[in-house]
Parts: structure tokens; C-alpha cells; sequence
């Protein structure tokens, strides 16, 4: 657990996943398909440590998704509640990196909005900056 003036981090439990998405409803640009119960589940069974939580004094203060495939490092779902932002909430959850580098991650990449300028600001700040020559194609399953 990292601590920085009463921020802790940690990884998030089932238990955890109302708050979580309490948090997103205020905190997140948009919504996903899988911001439910059962989503946030899932991810912390599947992988434990990938959903990580800051908390300030007991209060969840921001999240981030730290997911590692064996191949590639993604960082996706950072959010801050917009009271904690430009307090080191971000920073503290984007130390996630540290996680790759353990697993043996060579490069890491983070799933941003186009529209959310905010966001840009935020991770370019991190050291990341867009790549223009992929796209990312989904389909619903």
C-alpha cells in the first residue's frame, strides 16, 4: 500500500464495487457496458490487483484499472472525484506503471476519450501522448 499526506492506495475487493461505481457515476467521462456489479466483479477475480483504488481518510477518491495481459500493459477507467482532482490522486494511481514493470510489462498504454480534454492534460502530464496511426476498434458482445 503507498500512502502520500493520508492517499492510500489499494486493490479493490468485490466488496468494494458499489462505491466504485458511485464513484464513476461522478468521477468518469461516460459510461461503459460493463460498469455494473457484476463487471467490477469479474475484474477482481479474474485479476485482483488490476482495479486500484485511492482513498482519502476512508473515502474513495479515485480509481484506475491497471490490466496486464501477459503482452500488453492498459491502464483505462481513471477517475477522480472532481473535489480530489489536482491533489496527487491521479499521479498516485497512474504509479500503477510500477505494476507492469514487476509483471514484466514493457510498455504501457492508456484508453482516453477523444473529447475529454481534461483527460489529455492529465495523461500527457503522466509522460503519455497519443499514438494517431491505431484505432481502436470493439464490438459488443
Amino acid at each position: 500500500m503507498a500512502a502520500m499526506n493520508h492517499l492510500s492506495t489499494r486493490s479493490a475487493t468485490a466488496a468494494d464495487a458499489d462505491r466504485v461505481l458511485a464513484l464513476w457515476k461522478v468521477a468518469a467521462e461516460g459510461t461503459s457496458i460493463s460498469d455494473d456489479g457484476d463487471g467490477v466483479a469479474r475484474l477482481v477475480e479474474r485479476d485482483p490487483d488490476a482495479l486500484i483504488l485511492a482513498e482519502r481518510d476512508g473515502e474513495l477518491v479515485g480509481t484506475v484499472i491497471a490490466g496486464f495481459d501477459g503482452w500488453r500493459c492498459h491502464l483505462y477507467r481513471l477517475a477522480v472525484h472532481p473535489e480530489q482532482r489536482r491533489r496527487g490522486v491521479g499521479g498516485a494511481l497512474v504509479a500503477a506503471e510500477e505494476r507492469f514493470a514487476a509483471l514484466g510489462g514493457r510498455r504501457a498504454d492508456a484508453m482516453v476519450l477523444d473529447r475529454n480534454d481534461l483527460a489529455h492534460r492529465a495523461w500527457r502530464a503522466a509522460g503519455y501522448g497519443p499514438q494517431p496511426q491505431w484505432s481502436r476498434w470493439v464490438k459488443h458482445l
